[in-house]
């Protein structure tokens, strides 16, 4: 099975663009999951590769429970304790990554991962954490799937990314490739394999800043990533997105999901 080598700092220099660019995760979408994996206040829930904290903080703020996020970059744990405390939760933010479970963060009711199972080492992930939840406890992999996008401005990112940063770019291509295996087969075969997708389909306007903004968010093309080499990137992209859509208007629709995973 592939697996992508832990880089601690793979996300360095991304916070101040993920919370604002990426895709959010809708209230009614993690209010929808909360209620089918019955999560009660009190429970304890671990956000796993936490990032800036996005779900752990709507969690503590829409169900009560008590939240620990876990993730190995610092310039994303201080800015999800910052956003923690504009949001008036209490959220537990500590460095480390899904090679530190362990026992001191059971009983667990929910694990929730945000777009990072697949930096993992999957298998050995959910057998960690089979260990540390609770019998009806679970795990829910959240993220979102490109359906469509007016004009094509995802295809004039892409090849700019393999343009600019060829190394990261491979990375991120690994996983379309025939030795992925994807998500819900690892599942399949883990402790965690009764599985229930539930989703929001909509559609979301967008300017170049957006776009501009999310691709710097992913590590493939992040400031960091591109070094020196940022503002060319940045120059390149305005212009192609220009060529697209002279009046500066851009759309997408994706589905934002939630894959609970109960032991079945």
């Amino acid at each position: 099975m592939t697996v992508i080598p832990f880089e601690a700092r793979r996300f360095r220099s991304t916070a101040a663009y993920y919370t604002r660019y990426r895709v959010p995760y809708p209230d009614e979408l993690i209010a929808r999951v909360a209620e089918r994996a019955g999560l009660q206040t009190g429970e304890r829930l671990l956000d796993l590769g936490c990032g800036p904290g996005q779900l752990g903080i709507a969690f503590a703020r829409l169900t009560g429970a008590k939240v620990t996020g876990i993730d190995p970059e610092p310039e994303m744990l201080e800015t999800a304790r910052a956003d923690a405390e504009k949001a008036g939760v209490a959220v537990d933010f500590i460095q480390g990554s899904s090679y530190d479970l362990g026992p001191s963060l059971a009983p667990l009711k929910m694990t929730v991962m945000g777009r990072s199972f697949h930096w993992m080492d999957r298998p050995a992930t959910l057998k960690a954490l089979d260990a540390i939840t609770v019998e009806d406890g679970c795990v829910v992999l959240f993220g979102d799937r490109h359906i469509a996008s007016t004009p094509d401005w995802r295809a004039a990112v892409n090849a700019l990314s393999e343009t600019f940063a060829p190394d990261r770019n491979a990375d991120r291509e690994r996983r379309k490739g025939p030795d992925w295996i994807a998500h819900e087969t690892v599942l399949l075969q883990s402790p965690f394999n009764h599985l229930e997708r539930i989703g929001i389909v909509s559609e979301r306007r967008l300017t170049a800043d957006d776009i501009i903004g999310r691709a710097f968010s992913t590590s493939v093309t992040s400031p960091e990533t591109l070094g020196d080499k940022a503002e060319a990137f940045e120059a390149e992209l305005r212009a192609a997105l220009a060529r697209l859509s002279p009046d500066g208007r851009f759309a997408e629709t994706v589905e934002i999901s939630g894959l609970i995973a109960r032991r079945g």
